[in-house]
């Protein structure tokens, strides 16, 4: 997993409250091969038609903001269910940072499980941000993890909170695996003095 430290991107200004999991990625799509590429399913039917064409006027799609990688979002986004394939889908797309008002706390997890920075900002300071981003598109956003600021277009740097540990591991790019390994001597020490102290539970395992 990609380590996050300081992040410089064009910004989306979705901005929109209560995203759900299925807006995200519709349910349909979850059966399709990570290969196929997620990214292709995010907000698919916001994105496009019925008929399976692009929607112009839909943010995405505008020409200033196709290669955004920090999606502005509102309050309690990614609700719903907990497919991990919604954040699949983000990542896929190339979105590494989401700043919104709230999140569902197991989007939230999945976020940083995968290296995406979930990053809470307060309500109005999203507005701002949306509209800056608006008033200027294609406009980019600098975060900063470490220090948990992000600077606006207009230079103003608003402090975002995040939960130590996510923190921690975003900044040394630790998914699930490699958080485990880093304690694999600890792990071989308890096996071997449990295994010591029950070797009927040894045997039963050869």
């Amino acid at each position: 997993m990609e380590a996050i430290t300081q992040f410089t991107g064009i910004a989306i200004p979705l901005g929109q409250d209560d995203v759900d999991t299925d807006r995200l990625i519709p349910i349909r799509f979850l059966r399709k091969p990570l290969s196929d590429g997620y990214g292709n399913f995010l907000l698919r039917d916001e994105r496009f038609d019925v008929q399976d064409r692009e929607q112009p006027d839909y943010v995405f799609n505008q020409a200033a903001y196709r290669k955004g990688t920090i999606l502005l979002a509102g309050k309690n986004f990614g609700c719903g269910s907990a497919r991990e394939g919604a954040v699949y889908a983000v990542r896929d797309y190339g979105i590494r940072v989401v700043l919104a008002a709230g999140f569902s706390d197991i989007f939230s997890m999945n976020c940083c499980w995968n290296g995406v920075l979930p990053a809470i900002l307060p309500a109005e300071v999203v507005a701002q941000l949306c509209e800056q981003v608006r008033a200027r598109p294609g406009a980019a956003l600098e975060v900063d993890l470490p220090n948990q600021t992000v600077t606006a277009p207009d230079g103003v740097k608003h402090p975002f909170a995040i939960n130590p540990s996510a923190k921690q591991r975003l900044m040394a790019g630790l998914g699930d695996v490699q958080a485990t390994l880093q304690y694999s001597s600890e792990i071989e020490a308890f096996e071997n003095q449990y295994f010591n102290e029950a070797p009927w539970i040894a045997a039963a395992n050869h």
